[in-house]
């Protein structure tokens, strides 16, 4: 009851060294201890205290006292949740006291700071666990879901009753995490990672400790030298339905790095209740608006400078919150919650074994270190060759040329317009003097032409994504015509898209049939049996738009499906209010994995660059039968092991030299 009775039984003794207690801590204090008072004989003593509370260990240590022996006091303490502590109740926008009370939470504005969340939880998570099987390599428990607790959910979706744990000690540096249904499958990102078989690692010689608090239910690990917590999610936050999923942990510190792909002005993240959206989506660098590609991992240095890395395996439309208690939530649409951490301890060790974990990047040719030249915009051969010439004169270092989709007949890929007739001429040239040629190639494929093979062929070979339990290719809209965007005003550019915009089909590069027409359009346009002089010669493939990128929202006659484009809970995403088709196809797009197993474009679109990568660089490889780059917009966790990444459509501005080493 917040109350230390010291009562003296026995006084009788006289202490010659006026010994006297000092100091006091209170274990598993819940909440922040704000004010203590010593109280004599039910008179209020006047003293200088000092109060320091630890929320990761739960602890108030009070100093200052001078309770002397053999005389009975009354401590009490004031406790109250500090703002630091708040978890956010309602993370949906306009939150409003009545919403917030109806979820069973506390409402209570923080005018000086309205980042603070006026709607934060008061009561445990609604999971439990009653019996936890231990083995060697790991643990395992079922979920208990209690009906009762189910309020600050219900919001979005009803969570789900039969959750399983399941922790794994791979090795001696890793371990995994994974909750899941176990009744009903449920989506699984398809990205391979490098597991051993079974777990390699021992008792003795592991990094880690791992407990389970069972009521209610939280995850602790914590690092065995030092006694750092560096995973406790026993938080009130955890619940898990089947369109949001949510789980927060306190930190071991503020110093965070790593999450993306998003602009941000500082390379240790801002714990100040920032909370970043992260989907893929043709968003040219902005600040907190999601951008190109999709990295849950983080990592986090411990207040001794012992480092970990978190990854998450989730590639559903996310958004993480970070809060100066320190601690984040993960917020996540679908899918399950999969997480790997790794134990370094030191910075350098955490990226080996991450990329051990994830692949190694890919081995880059020699040539590809040296200086790279590229822009959008060339209007002919003629100036590229002009540009080649002026380098040389001025003698810039300069190893390798890039063309945009300037190049192509009406920007479509494998083609090559009339003001570029001289370009295979021009590659082979400025090859015979040593440099290398990079071409760009867009995933849209115009459904709109009288006579381009590229398409024909594949909807001969089955490659597009469809409209579900349909034959229907899904269409949105691109632009074919030349002109630069970047200097149309909106009304134009969308007067234009139109009149002119091509109906564009999105390939589904998780087909075995895909990647084979993929790698065939690739080999042709290198070669060009038919007409030798204008096979194009190139070195490395650079892939673009594949978010997938569309220039309008969803489908050419709209999206089928409301609740897949606008689910109940849409993360912290820009343009949020217009939900998850943002320049993008439909979310109820039915791709399907090389083994045929159906999945929703919603479950995989944060996956589609990544899945184009690999076999970008096989199609590059077998046509050159070197080595060769692919650099990639769109990435996800193992992109590295095939493809280069640039952070896209940046501008010529000071500023951008500063956030490219954050970008990097």
């Amino acid at each position: 009851q917040n109350v230390l009775q010291m009562n003296a039984i026995n006084s009788n003794y006289a202490d010659p060294n006026n010994l006297k207690f000092e100091e006091i801590k209170i274990l598993g204090a819940l909440q922040e201890i704000t004010a203590v008072t010593v109280s004599q004989n039910n008179v209020v003593e006047n003293a200088l205290l000092n109060i320091t509370y630890y929320p990761l260990e739960k602890v108030a240590h009070i100093t200052g006292l001078q309770l002397e022996l053999g005389k009975s006091y009354t401590v009490k303490w004031t406790q109250k949740l500090s703002v630091n502590e708040r978890f956010n109740c309602y993370p949906s926008p306009n939150p409003t006291q009545e919403r917030c009370e109806q979820l069973g939470c506390v409402w209570e504005q923080v005018t000086s700071n309205s980042d603070i969340p006026p709607c934060y939880y008061s009561s445990d998570n609604a999971y439990s666990v009653d019996k936890v099987e231990y083995t060697s390599s790991g643990l395992a428990a079922n979920l208990i879901l209690n009906s009762t607790k189910t309020r600050a959910n219900e919001n979005f979706t009803t969570p789900i009753s039969t959750l399983r744990l399941e922790v794994k000690y791979h090795l001696n540096y890793m371990l995994q995490f994974k909750i899941y249904d176990y009744q009903n499958a449920r989506y699984e990102v398809p990205v391979p990672l490098n597991l051993p078989s079974s777990p390699m690692s021992t008792a003795k010689e592991r990094l880690y400790e791992v407990s389970v608090q069972k009521k209610p239910f939280g995850i602790q690990v914590w690092r065995k030298s030092t006694g750092t917590t560096i995973w406790d999610s026993q938080l009130p936050t955890f619940t898990f339905s089947d369109m949001f999923i949510q789980i927060s942990t306190r930190l071991a510190s503020q110093y965070l790095y790593g999450f993306g792909e998003t602009e941000h002005t500082m390379f240790r993240r801002n714990m100040s209740w920032h909370t970043w959206g992260t989907f893929t989506r043709n968003q040219p660098p902005t600040y907190k608006l999601n951008s190109y590609g999709y990295q849950p991992f983080y990592m986090a240095l411990e207040e001794d400078g012992n480092a970990h890395g978190v990854l998450l395996l989730n590639s559903n439309a996310m958004d993480v919150t970070f809060q100066p208690t320190p601690a984040l939530t993960y917020r996540t649409t679908g899918g399950i919650l999969d997480f790997y951490v790794v134990l370094g301890p030191t910075p350098e060790l955490v990226v080996q074994e991450y990329t051990a974990l994830i692949g190694r990047p890919v081995m880059p040719p020699y040539w590809s270190l040296g200086f790279q030249l590229c822009r959008y915009g060339y209007k002919n051969d003629s100036e590229i060759a002009q540009l080649v010439e002026g380098m040389k004169a001025a003698g810039i270092p300069y190893d390798v040329q890039y063309v945009d989709i300037d190049h192509m007949e009406r920007q479509l890929d494998f083609t090559i317009s009339t003001s570029f007739a001289g370009l295979p001429a021009l590659i082979n040239r400025i090859k015979e003097e040593g440099m290398r040629f990079i071409i760009i190639l867009n995933p849209a494929i115009s459904g709109n032409e009288t006579n381009y093979l590229t398409f024909s062929r594949g909807v001969q070979d089955d490659v597009f994504i469809k409209w579900p339990n349909t034959n229907d290719i899904i269409y949105s809209k691109v632009l074919t015509i030349v002109g630069c965007f970047q200097s149309c005003i909106c009304f134009v550019f969308l007067l234009l898209l139109q009149i002119y915009g091509a109906h564009a089909a999105f390939p589904d590069f998780f087909r075995n049939s895909t990647v084979g027409w993929w790698k065939r359009e690739i080999l042709e346009f290198y070669n060009n049996p038919t007409n030798p002089s204008r096979s194009v010669k190139f070195d490395g493939l650079w892939i673009d738009m594949n978010e997938p990128a569309a220039f309008l929202n969803g489908a050419v006659n709209g999206c089928r499906n409301d609740l897949l484009n606008m689910l109940p809970y849409i993360p912290h995403l820009g343009y949020r209010s217009d939900g998850l088709t943002v320049k993008t196809p439909c979310m109820e797009g039915q791709q399907y994995l090389p083994d045929g197993t159906p999945v929703r474009h919603y479950d995989v679109h944060s996956l589609y660059g990544w899945s184009q990568t690999k076999p970008t660089l096989d199609g590059l490889q077998s046509a050159t039968k070197e080595r060769g780059i692919v650099i990639t917009r769109s990435t996800y966790p193992s992109s590295g092991r095939w493809a280069g990444h640039w952070l896209g459509d940046n501008t010529a501005d000071w500023d951008q030299l500063a956030k490219s080493v954050i970008g990097m």
